[in-house]
């Protein structure tokens, strides 16, 4: 699943199948991904910062993913593999949210109330869609906006359908409240960070991201709604919350 577009030119590639949509749809796209034979499920993309060392554009690879209700781990030999492939990333917990943190203080909380160094609002839900499934589950997630930094009304703007930025309604956000713009200016800088880092990243994890037993079936197509690629994982991704 994605709704930055970014995410998904990123992510796409050999012996994957990669999730579009928004959050309300997330459990269906999951439900008919593993449908049409996922072998496993990642939460790959980019987070918000709940540890205060860690800058736009590190790597963390999810230990487990901590709901509201409960934790659920991810599988250790993807893990594994996928922090031998980046080779910088720090493995730590992912906090699952359903409602963005954006101030500093929230942040804190969040990050007492689950010793999580991270957070997005799509991981704890295809973690529970691999666990309802028996199907291995991975999370690898860029941060976005450090631990110390609130985020401006412009960066809350909705996507277009397309996952691409509202541009004019940034404007409108900005035209409204134009004290927001400095603050905006950085999280455009983050962004490019977080843009950068992903990039390099997925070119390491390389086909079927670092996926256990992955076999590549060259004759294949791994486009969104096309069949999965044999022992291949679907891509679920999302904004940063």
């Amino acid at each position: 699943m994605t709704c930055l577009a970014f995410e998904s030119r990123i992510a796409s590639g050999p012996g994957v199948a990669v999730l579009h949509g928004h959050i309300p749809n997330l459990r269906t796209a999951l439900e008919g991904a593993i449908a049409r034979g996922a072998s496993g499920i990642i939460s790959f993309g980019i987070a918000g910062g709940l540890a205060p060392d860690l800058a736009p554009g590190a790597w963390v690879v999810a230990s487990g993913v901590v709901s509201a209700r409960r934790r659920y781990a991810t599988d250790g030999d993807w893990a594994r593999r996928l922090l031998q492939a980046l080779g910088c990333a720090i493995h730590a917990d992912i906090a699952g949210v359903d409602e963005p943190a954006i101030e500093p203080v929230d942040k804190r909380r969040l990050r007492d109330a689950t010793s999580s160094v991270a957070v997005d609002m799509e991981s704890h839900i295809a973690a529970a869609a691999a666990e309802a499934h028996g199907l291995p589950f991975a999370a690898c997630r860029v941060i976005i906006d450090p631990a110390h930094r609130a985020l401006p009304p412009a960066a809350l703007v909705n996507l277009r359908p397309d996952g691409t930025p509202d541009i004019a309604a940034v404007l409108r956000s900005v035209a409204r409240q134009p004290l927001q713009l400095p603050a905006l200016l950085r999280v455009a800088a983050d962004a490019r960070a977080a843009q950068l880092a992903l990039r390099a990243g997925r070119h390491r994890l390389g086909p079927g991201l670092s996926f256990p037993g992955f076999q590549s079936a060259p004759a294949r197509s791994a486009a969104v709604d096309a069949p999965m690629m044999e022992r291949g994982p679907a891509i679920m991704l999302g904004p940063a919350e």
